[in-house]
């Protein structure tokens, strides 16, 4: 098979047919993990609780995630697990038990693993006050110990950020910011009400690198109420300009039925496919003339960005967090709705804030959810995070690490890859397949084939694009 670089760096990327994108604009998980998170199941006793904490890797390093929930106030686009409240205070308790947390799982891991990578999500983590963030920061540094290059990034809302919460996350050890942008059209930013000037972005930036958080990723999000693509393309041109290590592009979903506070953006015009399409292959058109790579469906970055090189080498994983460096860390989650991950299992904190608390303070792991995969769930999950990190699969290979035959064993499978070549979104050959350029942006659909649980008639997840 040709080495990936060729596919990633050097083909030129085709034009895009609205009616293929449209044929693959089904709803597809994103396999931040296989089995989904639809697959966990309630746990309601103690011993599987505890179970589930235990089933620790003694060998590999630890990848810690705190999800802190708190938000000023309610974009109305929002689909994650947040508290709205302009009070501080409340942090200040969940800090408290999100060390009760932490000493409560810490006896499970071990003493002599080091984290490889930390990351702070919600919610609005720069929520937070400058104290709050250093208590934070004794409340894990006194529990665990760090690897000198270590990984900790941070999302940021640069609306309610000052520059003594950045100095604050700088002290923290924080060395990659993710800066929620959206759009930088006013008329946008009203519609979701999140207003958010040019100014207040720079501004961010430069508190930034002031304070040497000098790794930005820039997120953005299309299918906006009131965008246009005429619209889009100017804060395409503000955004490469800010000049990030990357950019995440998120393809809004309108899900009222499950995020009440969408249906007032129906209120304002929301782009019709075809608008959301032209968006999508212009925002690819733009990225690829300012040098940005394509790591797979809303993802790009840098040539020479740590997860461009990491693809080209085959190191790329994939986990809850995204795109990763970190093979086998185990990702240990605190906070509400907070998801681990280990080699065999999946857990996943209570969402409700007085749940968690309740849990904590009884001494009980605060695991609403786990998972506990069986062998074919795991090969299953190799197959689909290495396509999808690596966007193609060699057939020879992945038998001889599953130890089978790949293409007896998944015979069914890669005949149903044919139309998906007959498309042009893979190049089949007897040995597997390499995904195309096009296929990059259906990269969830082609994982999809060896999804053994995912229904045709599927509706709970986002569509491709």
């Amino acid at each position: 098979m040709k080495p990936m670089a060729t596919i990633a760096n050097k083909a030129q990327l085709p034009s895009v047919a609205s009616d293929l994108i449209r044929k693959y604009n089904q709803p597809v998980p994103r396999y931040t993990s296989y089995p989904t998170a639809l697959k966990f199941c309630i746990i309601d006793d103690a011993e599987s609780r505890h179970a589930l904490c235990r089933d620790s890797e003694d060998d590999t390093p630890l990848s810690l995630y705190f999800h802190l929930p708190f938000c000023n106030s309610l974009c109305w686009i929002c689909g994650c697990t947040k508290i709205i409240s302009t009070n501080s205070d409340l942090a200040d308790v969940y800090i408290d038990y999100l060390e009760k947390e932490m000493d409560l799982v810490k006896p499970f891991l071990g003493s002599n693993r080091k984290v490889v990578q930390l990351h702070f999500g919600g919610g609005t983590p720069n929520f937070l006050t400058p104290q709050q963030l250093d208590r934070l920061n004794h409340a894990i540094h006194s529990r665990f110990d760090f690897y000198s290059d270590a990984e900790r990034s941070v999302e940021l809302d640069p609306r309610t950020l000052t520059k003594e919460k950045v100095e604050a996350l700088a002290r923290l050890g924080v060395n990659r910011a993710s800066i929620g942008v959206q759009d930088v059209n006013p008329e946008v930013q009203k519609a979701i009400h999140r207003i958010q000037s040019t100014e207040t972005n720079l501004k961010t930036i430069k508190w930034l690198k002031e304070c040497g958080i000098n790794k930005l990723n820039i997120d953005l999000i299309y299918g906006l109420p009131c965008q246009t693509v005429e619209s889009f393309e100017q804060t395409l041109d503000e955004v490469i300009g800010y000049d990030p290590d990357r950019f995440a592009l998120f393809s809004y979903a309108h899900v009222p039925w499950s995020k009440p506070a969408q249906k007032i953006l129906e209120k304002s015009h929301l782009p019709s496919a075809e608008e959301k399409i032209g968006m999508l292959t212009q925002s690819m058109k733009r990225f690829k003339e300012a040098d940005y790579c394509h790591i797979g469906m809303d993802h790009f970055t840098r040539q020479d960005d740590s997860l461009a090189i990491a693809q080209r080498s085959k190191t790329l994983q994939r986990n809850f967090q995204g795109y990763s460096l970190y093979e086998n860390a185990q990702i240990c989650g605190f906070g509400i709705s907070a998801i681990s991950q280990t080699r065999k299992t999946y857990r996943q904190n209570f969402k409700d804030l007085e749940t968690y608390y309740k849990f904590l303070d009884e001494v009980r792991c605060p695991v609403e959810r786990g998972y506990l995969l069986s062998k074919e769930d795991a090969r299953r999950r190799r197959i689909i995070m290495r396509l999808m990190c690596d966007m193609e699969l060699d057939y020879r290979k992945m038998g001889e690490e599953l130890g089978l035959d790949f293409a007896k064993t998944y015979a069914k499978e890669i005949n149903r890859l044919a139309p998906l070549g007959n498309d042009g979104l893979v190049n089949l050959s007897d040995d597997g397949f390499q995904v195309t350029a096009i296929g990059r942006l259906l990269i969830r659909n082609i994982a999809s084939i060896f999804d053994a649980y995912l229904s045709k008639k599927e509706t709970q997840y986002s569509r491709a694009v």
